[in-house]
């Protein structure tokens, strides 16, 4: 069945509820088919037309890349995606936010995790990730600097007794940030079920309101994307957010030498309203300690010495 000539109706190019299903399934972007139905509407008929005269599902056509035309198309934005915007540009707006950064040796976590990933994996019933042991780290830093733990209301500051940690994690509707609730009262294992459980009901579309309300500092892994470095945006009303990023084998001085050590560059974006600049470098070089030493975390971010001679 031939397509229809373009009417202009905003019906054009939208899909019936049965051809996006099939248009889904095969990857097929909305818009990328003419439809022969009322108003320009692609119908399910149309699809298989389509694929059965040979259209390739993964062609750059199908996929919405670059075609050599000059069409130009206009989608409405989300209601979560405009929300989002909004709250970045309030950001921006109303703190004064600062980024520092410094870089860790990922090799001892690294070296933990082969060691015992599958017995921890076969007694625990969930994987050993990075991602706990960053919570980990953030929660005892968090004790020790209690301003990146808090925001402010006005005239006042708010310090919480309680380390309620936003885990950003990606979802079919964008990025969703769920929190992890007395994060600094689990073990890593409960920290990393905890996660699991939270980005399943991400993917699922399943989260409520709850579950991404009143979280006090947030984590952000960027590094799942592949990228090197990057100034992530506080998560308001929160004081601070910690990115992580990917891990790329780099040539370090080690006690004199040259080794190639996998470096994961780190960044803490700030409000330095309520934190200063010697707390916020201070929190994060807690952090980078205790992963490099990850025998730290036992100890409450001291080394096991300090704790034995009560230092």
């Amino acid at each position: 069945q031939a397509p229809v000539a373009s009417t202009g109706s905003y019906a054009e190019g939208h899909s019936s509820p049965a051809a996006k299903k099939i248009m889904a399934d095969k990857g097929i972007r909305q818009g990328a088919l003419k439809g022969s139905g009322r108003g320009g509407r692609v119908l399910k008929q149309d699809v298989i037309s389509a694929m059965a005269a040979g259209f390739d599902p993964s062609s750059v056509a199908a996929k919405g890349g670059f075609t050599g035309g000059r069409e130009v198309r206009r989608e409405r934005m989300s209601m979560l995606r405009r929300k989002v915007a909004d709250r970045l540009v309030g950001v921006k707006n109303d703190t004064a936010m600062l980024t520092t950064f410094n870089e860790v040796d990922m090799k001892p976590i690294m070296d933990l995790r082969k060691k015992y990933k599958q017995k921890f994996k076969d007694e625990k019933g969930v994987g050993l990730g990075f991602m706990g042991f960053f919570t980990k780290a953030v929660t005892i830093a968090l004790a020790e600097y209690p301003g990146v733990n808090a925001m402010i209301d006005g005239k006042d500051a708010i310090f919480h007794d309680y380390a309620d940690i936003c885990i950003a994690v990606s979802s079919p509707k964008g990025l969703m940030v769920p929190v992890v609730r007395n994060a600094e009262m689990m073990s890593l294992a409960e920290i990393e079920g905890e996660i699991k459980r939270l980005a399943i009901r991400a993917r699922d579309g399943d989260l409520t309101i709850d579950e991404m309300q009143g979280g006090t500092f947030t984590i952000t892994n960027g590094g799942v994307f592949g990228s090197m470095l990057s100034t992530p945006i506080i998560n308001p009303p929160q004081s601070a957010i910690l990115g992580m990023h990917n891990i790329v084998e780099r040539p370090v001085a080690v006690n004199g030498k040259v080794e190639i050590r996998p470096i994961m560059f780190v960044a803490l974006s700030y409000d330095h309203r309520i934190v200063d600049g010697k707390e916020s470098v201070s929190f994060l070089y807690m952090i980078k300690e205790m992963l490099e030493n990850p025998e730290r975390l036992i100890f409450g971010g001291k080394k096991p010495e300090e704790v034995l001679l009560g230092l």
